[in-house]
């Protein structure tokens, strides 16, 4: 598999507190890498990074994308798509109107071209087609989701960065949103899945990393770490610290 990512020793820091310290990984065309660990591990801060919405030290490669030009635009130019974890939706805009705001950067592209993207959101969530007119602040959680993945798709993303799309969403809306992130794989697209659900992430990805006081503490075939018995206890294990704390709510990671 080719190289489309790759990330080396990445820093952030947030004053005298460091977020990131010495990050390192690859993401595979055409697969699904996953980043799972605990509250405050630093991965919001990754994909921040990779964005250039943080500022960082350290080096990111991407396909397409000049080494001298640092600026968010160009990461969108070269087709790096973030879904935050906050969604950043137009409240007050219909949904078809937020989609249509996702493909902005690619404007200079055919009408035509738009406008197929439009409807291949609207095939892979049929739920948004019938709210196509409806205010984007009426929506469900579950369906604000859909809306945020639909519209980083309008851009024609060559990488999808996920940060925790299952947050705050029902396990039946969280079981679709997975699938959702399958059927993106299928048809070629890269994925960069931050997750605190390290189940569903390890399930659904090719590779993963696990990530713990702003450190890489292990990383590997993500099959392979679900077996292992390190992250069994620590992340799917019912007494596992990191299940309990849940327990007790979910921040930003």
């Amino acid at each position: 598999m080719t190289t489309l990512l790759e990330v080396e020793h990445l820093r952030v820091r947030y004053g005298r507190i460091v977020a990131l310290d010495g990050v390192s990984l690859q993401v595979k065309e055409g697969e699904v890498t996953a980043v799972v660990g605990p509250n405050g591990a630093g991965k919001t801060s990754l994909v921040s990074a990779i964005m250039g919405l943080t500022p960082s030290s350290g080096r990111i490669s991407f396909a397409k994308w000049p080494g001298c030009e640092r600026s968010v635009e160009a990461r969108v130019r070269a087709r790096i798509a973030l879904v935050p974890e906050t969604r950043e939706l137009f409240g007050p805009m219909t949904v078809e109107d937020n989609l249509r705001l996702g493909a902005y950067m690619v404007k200079d592209q055919p009408t035509t071209s738009a406008r197929s993207r439009l409807q291949h959101v609207y095939e892979v969530f049929p739920r948004l087609a019938e709210r196509r007119a409806q205010l984007a602040h009426t929506l469900s959680g579950g369906e604000r989701q859909m809306l945020a993945l639909g519209r980083a798709l309008m851009a024609d993303p060559r990488l999808l960065m996920l940060d925790e799309p299952s947050l705050g969403l029902a396990p039946l809306i969280v079981a679709e949103v997975f699938r959702i992130i399958e059927r993106l794989r299928s048809e070629g697209i890269s994925i960069l899945l931050i997750e605190q659900n390290a189940r569903a992430a390890l399930s659904a990805a090719s590779s993963a990393y696990v990530i713990e006081r702003g450190a890489v503490q292990m990383h590997g075939r993500a099959s392979d770490l679900a077996k292992d018995p390190k992250v069994i206890e620590s992340y799917l294990g019912i007494s596992g610290g990191w299940n309990n704390a849940n327990k007790a709510g979910r921040n930003t990671g």
